[in-house]
């Protein structure tokens, strides 16, 4: 049932960001989060390459979220599988960085294109100096392997401005907006039509 679930989501990201494109957003992206069991099925390229072809979208407007956690079950295979699909020009992404025991030799290995930074470090960033030192060091450490940044649950305008200043490249959460049903978004004022960065965010 989830894999079922999960490659039913895949498909429907893929048949929303068509009818945006329609609408006259061509630049806009999407994320799909995929749980662990999706994430291992034997055909997972093939649903996302069906997926892309059906619905006409460019892979490289796809990026396909993975937890640390789950890359890390079986490191060997995570970096085979996120190969395959980066192969078809797909992007990859770490979600919930700093929550598992990624090694740092995998995390070299793996063929993703941004790292996301776990909620439970930005939510103590001013009560807890230690999760400051933590996020500065992943954002240190993704740019140094030219990885983009990406903050998740941003709900304060000095959370906002101190991971800015870290050089942040896309940050999430209420304080930029909440989450949307796909009608509202393509209502988005005019000045999201093309950055993908701000949608991201709005989502």
């Amino acid at each position: 049932m989830i894999i079922n679930i999960g490659n039913w989501v895949i498909n429907e990201a893929c048949r929303q960001l068509h009818i945006w494109h329609q609408q006259g957003h061509p630049h806009w992206s999407v994320a799909v989060n995929l749980s662990a069991l999706p994430f291992e099925q034997c055909n997972l390229v093939d649903t996302v390459t069906q997926a892309l072809e059906q619905h006409q979208i460019p892979a490289e407007l796809l990026t396909l979220e993975v937890t640390e956690t789950t890359a890390m079950r079986d490191p060997e295979e995570s970096v085979r599988i996120l190969t395959e699909l980066t192969s078809i020009g797909v992007k990859a992404s770490i979600d919930d960085f700093g929550t598992g025991y990624s090694s740092l030799l995998y995390l070299k290995r793996l063929p993703a294109s941004e790292l996301k930074i776990d909620r439970a470090f930005v939510n103590e960033l001013q009560a807890k100096s230690e999760d400051a030192t933590i996020v500065s060091a992943i954002v240190a450490l993704a740019q140094s392997l030219d990885l983009k940044v990406v903050a998740e649950g941003v709900e304060t305008q000095d959370q906002q401005a101190f991971l800015t200043g870290l050089g942040c490249d896309t940050l999430q959460g209420f304080l930029l907006g909440k989450p949307l049903p796909p009608e509202r978004i393509s209502e988005l004022p005019d000045f999201v039509k093309d950055k993908p960065a701000a949608l991201t965010a709005a989502e």
